[in-house]
């Protein structure tokens, strides 16, 4: 049962009919539906979850990291081989800014690292993490997994020549997993 207001105009017709004068503020009771007390703790509960789940990525952005700046990627040169059927030949240039963090990927391709400027760190699946400083070298093959690549510094950036022979069409950077 639940208590009603003045209600509609025939509520009010059927408390002139009782003796009940219109001025006064008179209480109707009436039986509350079966499924009303269900829909009101249904509309509560989406209440509360709309402001958790609203709130929730406020919070995270406050104590979110900042993402890492990325690395510009500039293509230098891409050449067939005539000579190696199905392969080519590609050359970027890489700049590092400072923070730099590349994602583990693998080449699918041998890849040929030469730096330019600043200090970079690298390993593959299964070697030792190695900093290079401009002259310094690095090889990745066909099925490496490149599990650390970044620049060696948070204030500095780095840049460094990758030369990469693949099988022509196939993808430079494919994501990998440890």
């Amino acid at each position: 049962m639940r208590l009603g207001g003045r209600g509609s105009s025939q509520d009010v017709g059927k408390r002139v009919a009782a003796g009940v004068p219109n001025f006064k503020v008179a209480w109707v009771i009436r039986p509350k539906r079966p499924y009303e007390r269900l829909i009101m703790k249904n509309a509560k509960l989406l209440l509360v979850l709309l402001f958790l789940v609203t709130s929730t990525p406020m919070a995270q952005q406050h104590t979110a990291t900042p993402q890492a700046p990325e690395a510009k990627v500039t293509p230098l040169m891409s050449k067939d081989l005539p000579e190696f059927a199905g392969k080519e030949v590609l050359m970027f240039t890489v700049d590092y800014p400072p923070g730099s963090v590349d994602p583990i990927h693998r080449h699918n391709a041998h890849a040929f690292v030469y730096v330019l400027e600043g200090s970079i760190v690298m390993q593959v699946k299964g070697g030792k993490k190695v900093t290079l400083t401009p002259g310094q070298t690095f090889y990745e093959g066909p099925d490496d997994v490149h599990l650390v690549g970044r620049n060696a510094s948070s204030t500095k950036p780095a840049k460094f020549v990758v030369f990469f022979i693949k099988d022509k069409g196939a993808p430079v950077l494919v994501p990998a997993s440890e």
